[in-house]
């Protein structure tokens, strides 16, 4: 039963990163046509965070995408994985909440960030993270 909740929490822990990393890559471009490129991701970030001054939207675009790459990468490679899941939770549940004020709670469903974050918040709680830089600094 171990090795399946240690497998289980491994693809919990490869997908958060991944899904991260694919949402920068997609607004910097690097997938090709089937990017959505800065410009959208602005756009996008406006309609999210509609209760925010205009002049903040880059702010918070840019910080949003840092975040991203951060949490991502260290996933990725289960660096200090209870904390950095723990904080993809809470920045997924902001992006969570700020869909839900801007545009209802239809959105956050739809593309299942509610979800991301509880496998986030359920992905911090574990006590070991095998298969992880974790483990090997142990």
């Amino acid at each position: 039963m171990r090795s399946y909740q240690d497998l289980a929490a491994l693809l919990l822990r490869l997908a958060l990163g991944a899904g991260f990393l694919s949402a920068v890559a997609s607004r910097l471009s690097l997938w090709g046509k089937y990017s959505s490129g800065w410009g959208n991701f602005l756009q996008y970030t406006a309609q999210v965070n509609t209760f925010a001054p205009k002049s903040l939207i880059p702010a918070i675009a840019i910080t949003s995408t840092i975040l991203e790459t951060l949490l991502g990468l260290l996933l990725l490679l289960g660096y200090q994985t209870a904390i950095t899941s723990f904080g993809a939770a809470i920045l997924t549940l902001l992006f969570a909440a700020a869909m839900t004020y801007s545009s209802g709670i239809k959105e956050p469903l739809d593309y299942s960030v509610l979800a991301f974050s509880a496998g986030a918040f359920l992905l911090s709680t574990l006590p070991a993270h095998r298969w992880s830089i974790d483990q090997y600094l142990k």
